[in-house]
């Protein structure tokens, strides 16, 4: 009887009980119309970049593999998967505060006096069980922020992901310039070794100056040191994506030149308070603030008296055949009343340190907005530029390059001396370089905004 009315005392107390503290509502934050380098023509609400897949941001089969390799094998994302795991586990061992202990006990005694004879052995065995009444919702406030933890963690690989596909996708791109600049400076090479042959063979006819033989192979050392640098370079690139893939340094694979990457000329964004939703460093940063709300309830609970409720029931006898039988069998049930009177300031320092670091998530979350906004702002007017620089690069360069050939024509025909050629050449050989570092730059800052706006995961 006295069992049953516990039992539902304890219920009662469970299903009356008040869960103390805030409940989570997400900040006002200041969410602009619309980006700030978006295209005059171009509607904010006109698509979303984020919600496409990288696989359709980025077509290019070899570096869609190379993706593929990193997501599977790269050591940051098998981390945050581990972390995914221990974060599920706390959240088991959080919520099981919730629920009775129940423990089991079994033990030999003998016992000895001087009056009885002999030392009887007694076999005992019971079972204890144990509850405190979550009537403040001090353990539910505490599951509440270990799950929003998980969250958390769950986004944080997400941004693990979206910053991985960036970074493979980066060092590709990275790659394939260099391998056009090295294609370009070993032509440039075999042409500046033609040019001078020619000279050295026109100078021992007596035709030409000994200046225009060294001013050629000026030309060809400038090259040759050029593609020295660039093998450098790519071998090192080589390496950054090799690590980056979860393998030890090799070679990598190649898909398309650099200027046959597919990348959209207007870029789809979609409305700003999107990003509230998509990016995951702010959905990660706003589930930390969730948990530290829960926490400021977990530690407002502890002003308030707890109500532990315990039960045992056992059995003592020297045989064992007799367990449970008669007098041998014992119960106990108990409840009380604890209630915090003095901890030396502890409890409320704790509550003020609660609520201190749930203004610092707040503030930390509002601070990552922020942030998401300034980076797709900068990685448009840095999109937008860099294509309007590579163009303005492509022309400067093909205006070089038929001066080098005027003033080639002009050397050949005696209107002119090999230093005009070596000028004009060696303007057209940097102008070349520099036009497929734009091509970069270009691609770069495609790869930005692609993270900027989130990644499609």
């Amino acid at each position: 009887m006295r069992a049953n009315v516990l039992s539902a005392a304890a219920l009662l107390l469970a299903l009356c009980g008040c869960k103390v503290g805030p409940n989570y509502k997400r900040p006002a934050v200041d969410v602009p119309g619309q980006y700030r380098g978006l295209a005059p023509d171009i509607g904010s609400a006109s698509g979303n970049l984020s919600e496409m897949k990288w696989q359709a941001v980025f077509p290019d089969e070899v570096l869609q593999g190379l993706i593929k390799e990193a997501l599977s094998n790269n050591y940051d994302i098998r981390i945050a998967a581990s972390r995914i795991v221990q974060a599920q586990a706390s959240v088991g061992i959080t919520r099981s505060n919730q629920l009775p202990a129940l423990n089991g006990s079994f033990g030999v005694e003998t016992t000895r006096s001087a009056i009885a004879l002999g030392s009887p052995t007694f076999d005992t065995a019971g079972l204890q069980l144990s509850y405190i009444v979550d009537f403040w919702g001090q353990y539910r406030r505490a599951t509440e922020a270990a799950r929003a933890e998980l969250l958390a963690t769950e986004y944080a690989r997400h941004l693990v992901e979206t910053t991985l596909i960036s970074s493979v996708a980066s060092a590709y791109f990275q790659l394939r310039q260099l391998d056009s600049q090295l294609d370009f400076s070993q032509q440039t090479v075999v042409a500046d070794q033609d040019s001078l042959r020619i000279n050295t063979v026109n100078y021992r006819g007596g035709e030409y100056a000994i200046t225009d033989v060294y001013q050629a192979k000026l030309l060809v050392e400038q090259a040759e040191a050029e593609v020295i640098t660039l093998k450098q370079a790519i071998e090192q690139t080589e390496n950054q994506l090799s690590i980056l893939l979860g393998r030890n340094p090799s070679s990598i694979p190649r898909g398309l030149n650099l200027i046959d990457e597919p990348h959209l000329d207007e870029v789809p964004l979609g409305l700003p308070s999107a990003i509230l939703e998509r990016r995951p460093d702010v959905r990660q940063t706003e589930e930390l603030l969730v948990a530290a709300n829960a926490n400021v309830g977990v530690a407002k609970a502890a002003f308030f008296p707890q109500i532990p409720l315990t039960a045992s029931f056992g059995a003592q006898s020297t045989a064992l055949t007799s367990f449970l039988q008669g007098p041998a069998t014992f119960w106990t049930l108990g409840g009380q009343l604890s209630q915090p009177l003095y901890a030396g300031g502890r409890i409320t320092s704790q509550y003020r340190l609660a609520l201190a670091q749930r203004d610092e998530a707040e503030l930390t979350y509002k601070q990552t907005v922020q942030q998401a906004f300034a980076d797709v702002s900068n990685s448009l007017v840095g999109y937008r530029q860099s294509r309007l620089y590579r163009v303005k690069l492509q022309e400067q360069t093909a205006t070089y390059k038929e001066t080098s050939r005027l003033a080639n024509v002009r050397f050949t025909g005696g209107a002119t001396g090999f230093l005009e050629v070596l000028t004009t050449q060696q303007q057209y050989f940097s102008s070349e370089l520099q036009t497929t570092q734009a091509w970069y730059s270009e691609l770069q800052n495609y790869v930005q905004l692609y993270q900027a706006l989130g990644g499609g995961w």
